[in-house]
């Protein structure tokens, strides 16, 4: 018969980086035994590494099942957004709907999406967006820059750096945005050092791409 291990909190009292090193070996275990493994954890970051599937649960009841990638890159309800890594979530209501775009007024900016969604127009609606997926320049995007011309004008709000936070591989900014919403921003630091640092202060262009933007309704 088929076995199945429930695993609860396995790495909860080891320090961070034993923990990250067990995790990887214990997956490998895991694999080369065969047996199917139920692991409870509160560590996002943990259930990311080990996981083949995910279920997200609240209250009881599971929001959301799938693999690792579509949990994190298409959410489907706000709790699952918000607690699945660090997401910055903007509130607009449908002003175009179209079978291969739509385009969500708030008070940020006109956000356009570069696929159709289930919604109608006039319709409140949340908007998820990883700060990772955002740039950071002093200038708006050009034309080139863009996924399509159809998005120039879009997508795109000015602010200052109100926050700069070095953490190695990458550096987390927050931008206070001209509507008052502070935005999280990562860039990876993929040269030892950059030509153009910026710095708390700074007046600066925050920009998307509409492929990068998920819509919730609920």
């Amino acid at each position: 018969s088929h076995k199945l291990l429930l695993l609860d909190e396995p790495l909860g009292a080891l320090d961070r980086k034993l923990r990250e090193q067990t995790q990887f070996e214990l997956v490998n275990i895991i694999k080369k035994v065969g047996v199917t493994c139920v692991m409870v954890t509160h560590d996002q970051e943990e259930a990311m590494i080990m996981a083949d599937r995910i279920a997200v649960m609240q209250e009881g009841r599971f929001l959301q099942v799938g693999r690792p990638g579509e949990i994190y890159e298409t959410p489907n309800c706000l709790f699952v957004a918000g607690f699945i890594g660090d997401v910055n979530l903007f509130k607009g209501t449908v002003e175009v709907d179209q079978p291969d775009h739509v385009v969500i007024g708030s008070p940020e900016c006109q956000h356009f999406v570069s696929h159709g969604i289930t919604g109608t127009m006039g319709m409140q609606v949340s908007i998820a967006l990883r700060p990772e997926k955002i740039c950071l320049q002093e200038q708006e995007p050009t034309l080139e820059q863009r996924e399509s011309a159809a998005e120039h004008g879009h997508n795109s709000a000015a602010g200052t750096i109100d926050g700069v936070a070095y953490f190695g591989k990458f550096t987390l900014f927050h931008v206070k945005l001209d509507s008052g919403m502070v935005l999280k921003a990562l860039r990876e630091n993929a040269a030892r050092h950059e030509d153009k640092q910026l710095v708390r202060g700074q007046r600066v262009v925050a920009w998307w791409d509409g492929s990068d933007v998920v819509v919730l309704t609920s």
